[in-house]
């Protein structure tokens, strides 16, 4: 009898993939620091973070930088790579590609900026720049919308941009942020900044006054929902510690850029309403998640938070200001928070809310920017005086991000429930030159689209949901008769299939066949609506549920104008 002689098994001494140059880790090690000796370099929340410093160094993200980054922080090369390829403002380049031209120019191509000429200016670009040294991309809105058409070159941002603006900022190399006069913490102390969270943390004002101040004044959330906020902050703190705060500056929807304005003008009134909604939960830390669209605002809250770790009024570490890199689906609170994780920004599936289960699985209070903003005055000036604003039923105030068709677009602050015939007149001036009033998204891309017959109705929470809209962020967007329907509606839709995240089917696949049907001849309306009842009902997150508004806005309101615009509208 033999005895087979088996073949020895072979065991790989390396894990798998391509070896990775020790010169790709130490140069890492430099830039970043040496994981061996602080390992909290290695914690999962901060790969975004790594991942800025290198594009910001590189000017991309070189595939063996990713292959260092993974061993840096023992992470799985799938799971840095899927994060890298998930945000727009990161560009990944593999061993066999060669890196993008050293000067990217985006070109906004939101609603605002197209209705100013952003399509004309960016084919303008791509024939004068040498594609070897400059890149011209399209770009989703970049929260500057008063000052269409708009162009950010490296971090640089053109406003009312033309081609001889741009190719100056180009030649002469000034690529970084414009510069921001902002309210030092001095000035906002000798105004009798701080003293309400003085008050709160020495006693003199309890948990339970101010959130029945809050309740009085009827503040809501300001960035979308329209949630009271007192009850946001009572069912977190009805939660087992411990808890985070985490403040959304992720204001990405088409039209707005109400939060921008606070804070390059107010950033400690803002922190003030934050560290008090912190200290309502009592959150063991504040984390602030601002747009990657707003390098100047960065520079500005990293300082403003120097000052106050400078005077002692907030420990080292606990304010932790965090970029986010250009995704339009992280201004939904659980994407945000999957974001500040450090991973792709994908919605989680409800329940558990935030809430309950939000950042590193602890309860989680979310706010907007404008709406904890708002907390420090209400507080000094009371409840009654913020309640006194109003009209038509409503009360309060609102930012109205006012951009499109009008002679004065801007930030308007105005009663809650003035209409947008008032709003016109009273705040923006009426129509720009030549153009009359044909429409308006009431909340931006999301929010639909209103006729001008309807430009009597309240613009408020609750008010418009009988038309088929919402106000949102109250980011309003006027249309003229000058203006292309069919080319107002592709730029809406075009938007959400570039901003969808794909995690869900109906979203996913949706939002390009959305896109592909109003740019037939025909519009079917009943296969306009069979696919948007899908993905209102099925969608995982509010962008595929509100991505099928523009178009059903149209096919409720406008259908002479479409009919005069040559688009033939088959039941």
């Amino acid at each position: 009898m033999t005895v087979e002689t088996l073949p020895q098994r072979r065991f790989r001494g390396r894990p798998r993939g391509r070896d990775l140059p020790p010169v790709a880790l130490a140069a890492l090690r430099q830039l970043l620091g040496d994981e061996r000796s602080d390992p909290t370099l290695r914690r999962r929340d901060l790969l975004i973070e790594h991942l800025h410093v290198i594009q910001d160094d590189q000017g991309h993200l070189p595939l063996v930088a990713l292959r260092a980054l993974a061993t840096y922080m023992n992470l799985p090369m799938a799971a840095v790579y899927e994060t890298a390829t998930f945000y727009a403002h990161f560009d990944v380049v593999h061993d066999d590609q060669a890196p993008p031209p050293a000067v990217t120019v985006r070109v906004c191509d939101s609603l605002s900026c197209q209705l100013a000429g952003a399509a004309t200016l960016r084919a303008e670009l791509e024939v004068g720049v040498d594609p070897q040294a400059v890149r011209v991309v399209r770009a989703p809105c970049m929260g500057r919308c008063e000052t269409a058409p708009v162009v950010e070159v490296g971090h640089h941002h053109v406003q009312f941009a033309t081609l001889e603006g741009v190719e100056a900022v180009v030649d002469t190399g000034h690529f970084h942020p414009e510069a921001i006069v902002w309210q030092r913490l001095a000035d906002y102390r000798a105004e009798g900044g701080y003293g309400l969270l003085a008050d709160c943390r020495e006693g003199r004002v309890t948990v339970e006054a101010l959130m029945e101040t809050l309740e009085r004044a009827n503040l809501r959330g300001l960035g979308g929902a329209g949630f009271p906020t007192f009850k946001k902050w009572r069912s977190v703190r009805q939660e087992p510690g411990p808890r985070y705060c985490a403040i959304n500056a992720d204001e990405g929807e088409p039209g707005t850029f109400k939060d921008r304005y606070y804070l390059e003008r107010s950033p400690h009134r803002f922190l003030e309403g934050a560290l008090v909604s912190a200290w309502a939960v009592e959150a063991c830390a504040l984390y602030i998640y601002l747009r990657d669209e707003y390098p100047g605002l960065h520079r500005v809250l990293h300082a403003a938070i120097a000052e106050l770790e400078a005077a002692g009024l907030v420990p080292p570490g606990y304010i932790v200001l965090r970029r986010g890199a250009g995704a339009y689906i992280c201004g939904e609170e659980s994407a945000m928070i999957e974001s500040l994780e450090g991973k792709p920004g994908k919605p989680r599936h409800r329940p558990p809310f935030v809430a309950q289960q939000g950042l590193f699985d602890r309860p989680t209070l979310v706010n907007n920017v404008e709406t904890v903003t708002w907390i420090p005055l209400i507080w000094q000036k009371g409840a009654d005086w913020f309640a006194g604003h109003g009209r038509h039923g409503r009360t309060g105030l609102r930012s109205f991000s006012l951009s499109g068709r009008v002679r004065r677009p801007g930030v308007h602050l105005a009663p809650a429930g003035i209409t947008l015939k008032e709003l016109l007149e009273e705040y923006g001036g009426g129509m720009a030159e030549g153009h009359r009033l044909a429409g308006y998204l009431p909340g931006g891309a999301s929010g639909g689209i209103l006729p001008a017959s309807k430009a009597d109705l309240p613009l408020d929470f609750d008010t418009l949901q009988a038309e088929g809209c919402f106000i949102g962020s109250a980011a309003i967007i006027v249309l003229s008769d000058q203006d292309d329907l069919r080319a107002v509606a592709t730029n809406l839709l075009a938007f959400f299939a570039d901003e969808s995240c794909g995690q869900c089917t109906p979203c996913r696949v949706g939002t390009e066949k959305m896109l592909t049907l109003p740019e037939r001849e025909k519009w079917h309306v009943e296969q306009l609506e069979r696919l948007s009842r899908v993905m209102m009902d099925a969608s995982i997150c509010g962008l595929g549920q509100a991505a099928p508004n523009p178009v059903l806005g149209l096919l409720r309101d406008f259908r002479g104008e479409l009919a005069a615009q040559h688009v033939i509208v088959k039941g």
